[in-house]
């Protein structure tokens, strides 16, 4: 019996069932799942209409609103248990007011997603975050931290009412290499406390340990390639910081890590770079390369003097090793957001 088994388990034929059945089961379990997932939001929005539908017909004093939830958490936890807690049905509330129509919903996100997201009060920062979490597929956690590296305003600072308001609607679409920049980008996962003292390798090699939340907040499409990617020119040997490869740009983006200031000839470096890829390491199908250069500090007018007619694919951009000022970038938009209506 054990040797029929040991031969049928080798069997070409039935690995290949073994495979069949192995992923049907998977698959199944994981449409299960998202069924359950469905299923629940849709009761919590039902849930929320009731209630709100409830308190808008006026079948209750208006002094009797504040003890409405807390009397329907006590009632429905003895039926149902679980689920029903006031502070749960508070935010179930708040989930039929702010999405009446639950099928504009992505099916990617979670009751969890939804609670994270009905934390932000502005209509279009939750919007973006929204659309982005449910693009990618952002766990939980993934959504925390984009949150709180305020993701939207960083995006958003750099675009005019249209393109806030398209960022709101529809997340960050890749369609171009300015679609890829952030301003600043923001490494706080690395936990380095300020002030610090780190060398420009140091900085890559810490980045790269923590290369997942380093790709995260580089965005969508990102695959590493290499550090250190060597570059050699009439048998001289260069060195690019990083290289990634971006699926959906199709192209190489190299990256230089500076911790001082950008000066020219970093710029006519990594335009070197660009060159020598487009012509040495790009094969059929490959776009242009990207360029950028991430440093602490950017004097704009030195940038903008060193790249005059030069690759349209090369920026500068800062990073920084902690949280921005949140506050600081809503007023920014905010202002730009008033400009645009004047």
């Amino acid at each position: 019996m054990s040797n029929d088994l040991h031969i049928l388990s080798a069997s070409p034929d039935y690995r290949v069932l073994l495979e069949q059945i192995s992923g049907t089961y998977t698959q199944g379990r994981v449409r299960a799942m998202q069924a359950v997932n469905d299923q629940l939001i849709e009761t919590y929005w039902q849930v929320g209409r009731h209630i709100v539908e409830f308190e808008q017909g006026g079948k209750i004093r208006a002094d009797y609103g504040t003890a409405l939830l807390a009397s329907l958490a006590k009632d429905l936890s003895l039926r149902h248990g679980k689920g029903f807690s006031r502070s749960n049905l508070i935010r179930i509330r708040q989930f039929y007011q702010a999405y009446p129509n639950s099928a504009t919903l992505s099916h990617q996100l979670s009751w969890s997603h939804i609670v994270e997201l009905l934390k932000i009060d502005d209509p279009l920062e939750r919007g973006f975050y929204e659309q982005q979490a449910g693009r990618e597929r952002w766990s939980v956690r993934e959504l925390i931290r984009q949150k709180e590296s305020a993701l939207f305003l960083r995006l958003a600072a750099s675009k005019d009412k249209a393109g806030i308001l398209q960022l709101a609607a529809q997340g960050q679409i890749v369609e171009q290499a300015a679609d890829l920049l952030r301003e600043p980008y923001v490494f706080e996962f690395l936990k380095i406390p300020e002030p610090y003292q780190l060398s420009e390798a140091q900085l890559e090699t810490v980045l790269c340990d923590h290369l997942q939340p380093f790709l995260l907040e580089l965005g969508k499409g990102f695959t590493f390639v290499g550090r250190q990617y060597r570059v050699t020119i009439n048998n001289t040997h260069y060195k690019v910081d990083l290289v990634f490869y971006h699926r959906i740009l199709r192209c190489f983006v190299l990256i230089d890590l500076k911790i001082n200031d950008v000066q020219h000839h970093d710029i006519g470096q990594m335009n070197m770079y660009l060159g020598y890829f487009a012509n040495e390491e790009n094969v059929e199908g490959d776009n242009p390369p990207i360029g950028i250069i991430l440093s602490r500090n950017k004097d704009e007018l030195l940038v903008e003097y060193a790249t005059y007619q030069m690759n349209s694919q090369l920026f500068v951009q800062k990073y920084q090793l902690y949280l921005p000022d949140r506050e600081a970038l809503r007023r920014e938009l905010e202002l730009s957001l008033r400009e645009a209506e004047q």
